[in-house]
C-alpha cells in the first residue's frame, strides 16, 4: 500500500465513524466549492465534511488511469495527469468542478463527442452509503446497478470517495480552427460531420442569427505562437475575431473558465479598468461563484430589479436536443429566450452497450448541448415563477431530449419521473439507501431541500 493509499484509507476510516454516529434529518456534504446553480432551503441534519478527500493517488500512464479523490477539483486533477503527458478524457469547463461532482451530477467538453460524457470514463468508484458501509462499484461486479445508476443522482444515492478515471495521452499544444457559418441548418450538418473526422476537440459558439461559428481543435507538437486568455485578452471575443489560433494544452482546457464562458460581463469583470483591478488571479470560476452565491444570499440584484420596476428570472441551463431536433430548439430559443452568447458542445455515447439509468440518452445518437446562462428582465410582473424555465423544459421534453439536473427545475413530480426512470431510481433507493438517509432526487433538484 502506498503512502497516499495509507492515507486514503484513515480519511476513510474517520469518515464512516462520523457517518454511524447517527442523525435524526440524513446527511449533507460540508465541501469547498459547488456548481450548482439554484437555491437550497436551509440545511437539515448534519453535514459530513468531506473536504479533505481532494488529492490525486497516482497517475498509471502506462496502464492509462488515474486514481482520485472525489473532492479533488479538476485543476488539480488535470495540473497532475499533465505533469504525466496525459489528462482525462473529458474535463469540464470550470476548475472548481470537482471529479465526483461531476459524474454523480453530469460533465461535457468539447471532446464528448469521442469519449462521451463524464461518467462514461470512469473505471471503478468507491462509493460511501448512508449508512455508513462502502462499495467499489465496477461495471460488473455485484454493484455494477449502483456504477451504471450513480450518474445523475446528485448525492442521493451516495457519495464516490474515490474513482479510477480514464486517461488520454496529449500534446503540448492545441491548433484552433474557427468556422463561420450563416445558416443554422449547414451549421449543424458540418458539425455532424466534424464529430466524425479525425480532430480532438470539436464545440460551437452561437453569437445571434446567422452568426454560428464551429471550433475544432487538434493537438500538435509546435506553433508559431501561443495565445494568452488569461488576463487581458478575453477567449469568446477571439472566435469573432480570427480564424485560427494556438494555446497551450493547459490553456484550452481552462480557457472558458477565466470569464466564466462570458458570463463575467454580469460582473464587469470584462471591463478593462475592473480587470485591472482583479488582477490574473481573480478572474476566474472560483471568484465568480463566491460572487454569485454572496448576491443570492443577499439578493440585492433582486432588490433593485424590484425597485426597478422588473421581474427578473434567472435562466441557467444547460440542455442536450439529439441532433435532427437542433434547428427546432434554436428556433424556439431565438423566439423566447434569446440572450446570446449559446455554447454548442456535441457527445454520443462512448460505449454503445452501456446504459446510465438516470440520465437516459439514447447511445446510438449524437446529441447537442445548448448552454445559455443569464437573466431574463421584463416588467410582465404577471408571469408565474420560473415562467421561461418551463418553456425550455416543455420544450426540451417535446423535443426527445434531457435537461440537466443542477440548476433551477419545476417539472411536477410526474414529468420529472417520467424522464429520469423511476422504477430503476426507486430499486436503487431500495437496495443502497433503504433507510432514507440521503434526499431522494425529485425532492432534492426541483423542491431545493
Amino acid at each position: 500500500m502506498t503512502v497516499m493509499s495509507a492515507a486514503y484509507e484513515e480519511k476513510k476510516r474517520r469518515l464512516v465513524d462520523s457517518l454511524r454516529q447517527g442523525g435524526e434529518h440524513g446527511v449533507r456534504l460540508a465541501k469547498e466549492t459547488s456548481n450548482l446553480f439554484r437555491d437550497r432551503k436551509a440545511p437539515e441534519g448534519r453535514r459530513l465534511d468531506v473536504r479533505d478527500f481532494n488529492q490525486v493517488l497516482r497517475v498509471d500512464r502506462a496502464a492509462g488511469y488515474v486514481e482520485v479523490e472525489g473532492m479533488t477539483p479538476y485543476v488539480d486533477l488535470t495540473r497532475e495527469c499533465l505533469r504525466h503527458g496525459v489528462m482525462p478524457p473529458v474535463v469540464p469547463q470550470l476548475k472548481s468542478i470537482t471529479i465526483g461532482g461531476a459524474v454523480s451530477g453530469i460533465g461535457i467538453e468539447s471532446s464528448s463527442f469521442r469519449y462521451g460524457l463524464v461518467h462514461e470514463t470512469v473505471r471503478e468508484m468507491e462509493v460511501l452509503l448512508g449508512d455508513g458501509t462502502t462499495v467499489v462499484c465496477t461495471p460488473d461486479n455485484e454493484h455494477r446497478d449502483l456504477f451504471y445508476g450513480f450518474p445523475n443522482s446528485y448525492g442521493t444515492l451516495g457519495y464516490a470517495l474515490r474513482l479510477k478515471v480514464m486517461t488520454v495521452p496529449v500534446k503540448p499544444l492545441v491548433r484552433l480552427t474557427h468556422v463561420r457559418h450563416t445558416d443554422a441548418a449547414a451549421f449543424f450538418e458540418d458539425l455532424d460531420r466534424r464529430c466524425g473526422s479525425e480532430v480532438n476537440f470539436v464545440d460551437g459558439t452561437v453569437f445571434g442569427k446567422g452568426e454560428y461559428y464551429l471550433t475544432l481543435g487538434e493537438f500538435v507538437d509546435e506553433a508559431p505562437y501561443t495565445s494568452d486568455y488569461t488576463y487581458e485578452k478575453i477567449y469568446y471575443r477571439s472566435i469573432r475575431e480570427r480564424s485560427e489560433d494556438y494555446l497551450t494544452t493547459e490553456d484550452y482546457i481552462w480557457r472558458w473558465d477565466t470569464d466564466w464562458f462570458w458570463c463575467s460581463k454580469n460582473l464587469y469583470a470584462q471591463n478593462p479598468i475592473v480587470r485591472r483591478i482583479l488582477g490574473r488571479e481573480r478572474l476566474n470560476s472560483v471568484t465568480y461563484t463566491r460572487i454569485m452565491r454572496w448576491n443570492s444570499k443577499w439578493k440585492l440584484t433582486h432588490a433593485l430589479d424590484r425597485v426597478l420596476g422588473y421581474r427578473s428570472e434567472s435562466v441557467i441551463q444547460d440542455v442536450d436536443i439529439p441532433l435532427q431536433h437542433c434547428t427546432d430548439f434554436l428556433s424556439f430559443y431565438f423566439d423566447r429566450i434569446r440572450f446570446m452568447p449559446v455554447w454548442i458542445c456535441p457527445f454520443r455515447a462512448w460505449r454503445e452497450d452501456a446504459r446510465f439509468d438516470l440520465y437516459p440518452a439514447d447511445p446510438d445518437r449524437l446529441y447537442v448541448n445548448f448552454g445559455f446562462w443569464d437573466v431574463i428582465r421584463d416588467r410582465n410582473r404577471g408571469l408565474p415563477d420560473g415562467y421561461y424555465n418551463r418553456l425550455v423544459e416543455q420544450k426540451v421534453k417535446e423535443l426527445g431530449g434531457i435537461k440537466s439536473l443542477y440548476s433551477d427545475s419545476y417539472f411536477s413530480e410526474a414529468e420529472f419521473w417520467s424522464v429520469y426512470n423511476k422504477p430503476r431510481y426507486d430499486a436503487l433507493k431500495a437496495r443502497y439507501d433503504p433507510g432514507g438517509a440521503l434526499k431522494d432526487l425529485y425532492r432534492k433538484c426541483v423542491l431545493r431541500e
